[in-house]
């Protein structure tokens, strides 16, 4: 059986089991539809929320960037890891015993405000859309290759099968579906991992191999050694400033707490306590792809590098001209992948081979050995915004193409290709409702039609995920940058907006609702304005994406801590110009903030 035939099998069944679910958790309530009635088991949702969390970007673009960031790239697991300790202590049993489906509605009737609702479903809006354009970018990436269709094409089946298992099931559905998700996302992540390991170290566990001997050679050191001879900077050592670092971690982080379709799943336990408990197992099962995560980035990196440059894996001398690999004699994995535009070689010399170095190397003796030896240019990268040749692998194919280089049997491609395409609409999932639940509930019932039914309500979510599904289908086919990159935006706008609103309408029973509402917008539009102006997302950039022109040095991914700075102090300053806090819901921010005892959470 060939490759396309046993990844459409794979796929077909996982697609298969998802659709299974849906039917059989149908939401008939709002309450199904918004939280999946309230009784879930805590390992259930901790499995779950695991699955909501682990999005494409986890699982087919983290990996790539620590590839290629190596060192630098640690900044990711730190912080997405990280943001769950905050979460768990700082907001879930709090909002869990607040007891509102959603965070707009947390916000509304917190601030006492229809406006601070309305702004925080614009902040949300913003966050959920710029989060879904990474996961369907990821679904795209994932159909073309292994299911060899058009990206539009690809596009659309993954956009049907999300319209069906969250517009008919729900947050109920979505649940479910997302355990099953998450055992084909965990084992298409770590069975590579495990062959390649022992392929590379002889040692089965990842983890363990990473820090392991190659011969008689530590496997870092041995990789540091093929990355230098290519003029690239060692692999574990970190050019990011330690603000830059410090800004990025701490926004992922904070990011993490205030995402909210991460939120809402601790509103589907019964209690507070399974709340803490949920937060607990999703940190579990987050940790066996998180750990695992280094281990593949560094042996994918080890892996590309010797399989283009061949006297690598021998210790042989890089400029000799047998040392690069033989354009014609392209291995099938790379010929198969350049169809999708993800990876190309430009032979820029004429000679036939393909030369894969880093041609902006500082060192000026490697710089001249490569003009000696007649190189023009690094030879291999991938279509560029423009579709021009950019001279950069994706580093979104690393994953995905890491059991094809290292020679796997198919089986396990087409593990693969089930588990990203898994963890991209797991995600997407939850967003859209999340997507859906703002409009439907916390607008249309909250805000201007008060009246309505439980029935019509229920009926404007699903047609507001349907509208969502197809916006998220036009973001993934024009999609802004890398996975992760699109997705650390997302989280820097989250961080900026409504993580210091939650905390301080828990933390500051003081804080007025003037005073949310101007830092919550504050805090979105710098980090939104910052982004655009160095990163252009779905438009030019208007200024050049150099640490020399970042503010104090932080990078766009980082600018979220920045901008909840200034959500804090605007909120701060207008609160003391404005009338204060009424003293009924100061008592209730005190009883919030008492959560031991608490029983099953209020409905509405």
């Amino acid at each position: 059986m060939d490759l396309k035939t046993l990844t459409y099998i794979v796929v077909g069944l996982s697609f298969a089991l998802y659709v299974g679910i849906a039917i059989w958790a149908r939401a008939g309530s709002t309450k199904e539809f918004y939280v999946a009635g309230g009784g879930v088991h805590p390992i259930v949702n901790g499995m779950a929320t695991a699955a909501d969390w682990m999005s494409a970007a986890s699982f087919i673009s983290m990996a790539g960037l620590i590839a290629f960031l190596g060192y630098g790239g640690s900044v990711y697991l730190m912080g997405w890891t990280g943001g769950y300790v905050l979460l768990a202590v700082l907001l879930a049993p709090y909002l869990r015993k607040f007891g509102k489906f959603t965070v707009p509605e947390f916000i509304g009737d917190r601030y006492y405000s229809s406006a601070a609702r309305i702004v925080a479903v614009i902040c949300l809006i913003f966050i959920s859309f710029t989060y879904v354009a990474g996961q369907m970018r990821g679904v795209g990436i994932v159909f073309s290759r292994f299911l060899e269709v058009e990206i539009a094409t690809g596009l659309m089946i993954g956009m049907g099968l999300v319209f069906f298992y969250a517009v008919l099931g729900g947050m109920k559905g979505i649940t479910y579906t997302q355990v099953a998700q998450y055992c084909v996302l965990i084992f298409a992540y770590t069975i590579p991992a495990v062959f390649i390991s022992m392929q590379i170290t002889g040692n089965p566990i990842p983890q363990l191999g990473l820090g392991g001997n190659m011969g008689d050679m530590a496997f870092l050191n041995k990789l540091d050694r093929v990355v230098t001879d290519l003029g690239f900077a060692a692999y574990t050592s970190g050019d990011k400033s330690m603000i830059d670092v410090f800004c990025i971690t701490l926004a992922l982080m904070a990011g993490t707490a205030g995402l909210p379709h991460v939120i809402v799943r601790f509103f589907t336990v019964p209690k507070v306590h399974d709340a803490r408990v949920s937060a607990g197992w999703a940190l579990v099962f987050i940790a066996i792809l998180y750990t695992t995560a280094p281990a593949v980035g560094a042996m994918a990196r080890y892996n590309l590098h010797t399989t283009v440059n061949s006297s690598l894996a021998t210790g042989g001398d890089v400029f000799a001209p047998e040392a690069s690999l033989n354009g014609a004699d392209r291995p099938a994995w790379m010929q198969r992948w350049e169809k999708t535009g993800l990876i190309r070689w430009e032979d820029k010399n004429g000679d036939g081979r393909i030369q894969y170095y880093n041609e902006k190397s500082k060192n000026p003796e490697f710089l001249a050995k490569a003009e000696a030896a007649g190189w023009k240019g690094n030879e291999l990268g991938s279509k560029g915004k423009k579709g021009e040749f950019d001279g950069k692998v994706d580093r979104d194919i690393m994953v995905l193409a890491n059991p094809e280089i290292a020679g796997l049997p198919d089986w396990v491609i087409a593990l693969v290709a089930a588990g990203g395409i898994a963890a991209a609409l797991s995600t997407a999932a939850g967003l859209l409702l999340v997507i859906s639940a703002s409009i439907s509930h916390d607008l249309l019932k909250g805000v201007f039609a008060r009246n309505i039914s439980e029935k019509t309500e229920l009926m404007a979510g699903r047609i507001a995920a349907a509208a969502a599904v197809l916006v998220a289908g036009y973001l993934g086919y024009n999609p802004p940058g890398f996975v992760a990159e699109v997705v650390a935006f997302a989280f820097g706008l989250a961080c900026a907006s409504l993580f210091p609103t939650i905390v301080m309408g828990i933390f500051y029973k003081a804080m007025n609702k003037e005073g949310a509402i101007a830092g919550m917008l504050s805090g979105l539009v710098f980090t939104m304005a910052y982004i655009v102006y160095f990163k252009g997302i779905f438009i030019e950039p208007m200024a050049k994406n150099e640490a020399a022109n970042w503010f104090m040095g932080i990078s766009p991914e980082g600018i979220g801590v920045v901008g909840a700075i200034v959500n804090v102090v605007v909120a701060l300053v207008v609160s003391k110009m404005t009338a204060p806090c009424p003293d009924h819901i100061q008592h209730m921010v005190e009883g919030i903030r008492y959560p031991r005892g608490a029983g099953t959470a209020q409905a509405h």
